[in-house]
């Protein structure tokens, strides 16, 4: 299996090179590039070609979510993880609709960061527990649209399901059917909502407010 190409941006030296030392003690993951701001993103991403970003929130000159937006409007498959300080709400809600494909305090970092790579590799949206709340919360409080995409109530359950950050294996469980037929009705959703990833349902449910 090839390694799992990642690119950082972090501002905190230490941090970064933290970070860098944790990859770098697993074959799993290659550090194609490690970089305090992401003025250049676009282009480095195109020549980098990462499978995976760690993304700070807080950089200079432009944050990290303006950031997940540049890279979004080319790139639609390339997973992101924002790695912040920040645990309010605003923040949570603007990662996850700009793209974002899972979001992990940085106190969590030592114990998580592996875990989370690999959840998010596999089809997860990893995000600690007080920020997944956070967002379920948030999600909560949106009022319904109209069904414009035709979804189905279990669709709907599916997709809201997918937007809290479950894995297929869970939303299976949740629903008492199959992974197959969960992966079904998820290519059902992402034709209705002509979308082509879990980060791209999740964002237009968001802002659509279809969850």
């Amino acid at each position: 299996m090839m390694p799992i190409r990642i690119l950082t941006y972090e501002d905190n030296q230490q941090l970064r090179e933290s970070v860098v030392a944790m990859l770098s003690l697993s074959t799993d993951f290659i550090l194609v590039g490690s970089f305090g701001d992401v003025l250049k993103v676009e282009q480095q991403v195109k020549e980098l070609k990462p499978d995976l970003i760690l993304m700070d929130i807080d950089l200079p000159g432009m944050n990290g979510i303006e950031a997940v937006k540049k890279v979004r409007l080319f790139n639609a498959w390339v997973h992101i993880i924002m790695l912040t300080v920040f645990d309010d709400n605003k923040h949570v809600v603007d990662a996850i609709c700009a793209g974002a494909s899972g979001y992990l305090l940085k106190m969590h970092i030592p114990e998580k960061l592996m875990e989370s790579v690999n959840e998010v590799i596999q089809g997860g949206a990893p995000m600690s527990p007080g920020i997944a709340r956070m967002v379920i919360a948030k999600l909560q409080q949106l009022p319904e649209q109209s069904n414009t995409y035709q979804l189905t109530a279990r669709e709907k359950e599916i997709l809201s399901s997918l937007s809290k950050g479950n894995s297929y294996k869970l939303i299976a469980a949740q629903f008492n059917i199959s992974i197959d037929t969960v992966r079904t009705h998820i290519k059902h959703i992402y034709d209705k909502l002509q979308v082509r990833s879990q980060t791209e349902a999740v964002s237009k449910a968001i802002h659509e407010k279809l969850v």
